[in-house]
């Protein structure tokens, strides 16, 4: 067994990894930003921004797309199209980024915290279902980190009570549920173009649905009530009275950005793919860890990130994942990470009191955010399979020298 590196031993990344910087730029997209910027026409229904919100509902099976300015005003003009408001409940799962949980709240709605699979640590339908009262008017899945909610399921205990659905999808770009789009089972599913998303612009996000109702009502909260395609200082129709809506417009900028990665999208998610089909197959060997399962019905997982666990019971005494982690990264694995840290609720930036939400139910994903996850970056899977094998490696040699 060889001395870990963290106990003086030699590091098994003999030199310190070279990822590629994130995002990824191209110079003939940098051309087509310079002649935007030189036609003076940036924003307000422009044709880039019509050309990339179709073809990107289409490429994930939906029929309308709606471009907007992030991921949390997509996830809140969903609610407000959909006349989610005061008295409302909607079930977010436990652990998710907390503007999944905040969205509610811009509405005048409750969100109710629950469980997730301990496999694929997204929403547990049975937690949803459970939580249902004669207020729940919406859900919100989740397709987390690396794998996909198991959103059939969710669907269909939705539709029994008469709930509507807004798929999450801010870590699925291009993602496949038995060949169907993520953002297309749903009422409306909900896209981030944030700068750490598989597809970003810096900002940016989007609604997809098949609705024409609801399309033209997302489109109308997120641009100050204009109808698609209208023009600026002559609006059509007014919007409907209980939409108060919102300036949530994007830019031509960012639309060609995601123009150019939505062509590169499928052989960037194969790619990535056959990475994080190694690195499954390799660490799964490894006793103590398991990797996060892919959608159950995936046929194609996209990847934001790469779940790892480690379990507690498997390790000598006095070691933690906090260990784990220090040695793995002092073996020059320096992208492998904690993550958020905390169930949404108790994430540094939520500053909600207790009585604006309820929390149903969280006891299995909080045993894996504080006791086993360990995440490692998307640029592992963007890079040659040599770096997969070395990190496989120094799992490997970690893993032996603190098991019991």
């Amino acid at each position: 067994m060889s001395k870990l590196a963290i106990d003086g031993g030699s590091r098994v990344f003999a030199e310190d990894v070279n990822f590629e910087v994130w995002p990824p730029v191209y110079p003939e997209v940098a051309e087509k930003l310079t002649q935007i910027y030189m036609s003076h026409k940036w924003s307000f229904y422009g044709a880039e921004e019509m050309k990339f919100a179709e073809n990107f509902a289409q490429y994930h099976d939906a029929k309308f797309g709606t471009f907007m300015v992030n991921g949390t005003t997509t996830l809140e003009s969903a609610l407000k199209a959909l006349g989610i408001g005061p008295g409302d409940e909607v079930i977010v799962p436990s652990w998710t980024w907390m503007a999944t949980g905040m969205a509610p709240l811009y509405v005048g709605a409750t969100p109710v915290f629950v469980d997730g699979e301990k496999d694929t640590f997204c929403m547990d339908p049975a937690a949803f279902e459970a939580a249902i009262t004669p207020r729940t008017r919406a859900v919100i899945p989740v397709h987390l980190f690396g794998s996909m909610a198991d959103i059939e399921k969710i669907c269909a205990i939705a539709a029994k009570h008469g709930i509507r659905v807004i798929e999450d999808c801010a870590h699925a770009h291009g993602g496949k549920w038995n060949g169907k789009g993520v953002g297309s089972f749903g009422d409306v599913g909900s896209f981030s173009f944030q700068q750490s998303k598989i597809m970003t612009a810096g900002e940016g996000g989007l609604c997809t649905t098949s609705d024409e109702e609801l399309f033209d009502r997302i489109g109308r909260f997120s641009h100050i009530g204009y109808a698609l395609g209208s023009k600026q200082g002559k609006p059509a129709a007014p919007p409907a009275m209980d939409l108060d809506c919102r300036n949530y417009r994007c830019t031509e900028f960012q639309a060609v950005i995601l123009q150019d990665q939505l062509e590169r999208l499928e052989a960037d998610s194969l790619r990535r793919k056959a990475n994080a089909d190694y690195l499954h197959a390799e660490l799964n060997k490894i006793p103590g860890i398991k990797t996060q399962a892919p959608g159950r019905c995936a046929t194609m997982q996209s990847y934001y990130v790469f779940g790892i666990t480690v379990d507690p019971a498997v390790l000598k005494e006095g070691k933690t994942k906090a260990d784990v982690l220090a040695a793995l990264n002092a073996e020059g694995a320096v992208e492998v990470f904690a993550g958020w840290g905390a169930v949404t609720w108790k994430q540094r930036l939520w500053n909600v009191s207790p009585e604006r939400f309820r929390v149903e139910s969280f006891e299995t994903v909080e045993d894996i955010i504080l006791n086993r996850i360990m995440l490692a970056d998307i640029r592992w899977l963007n890079g040659e399979r040599s770096l997969c094998e070395k990190l496989v490696e120094a799992f490997r040699k970690v893993m032996e020298e603190y098991s019991k």
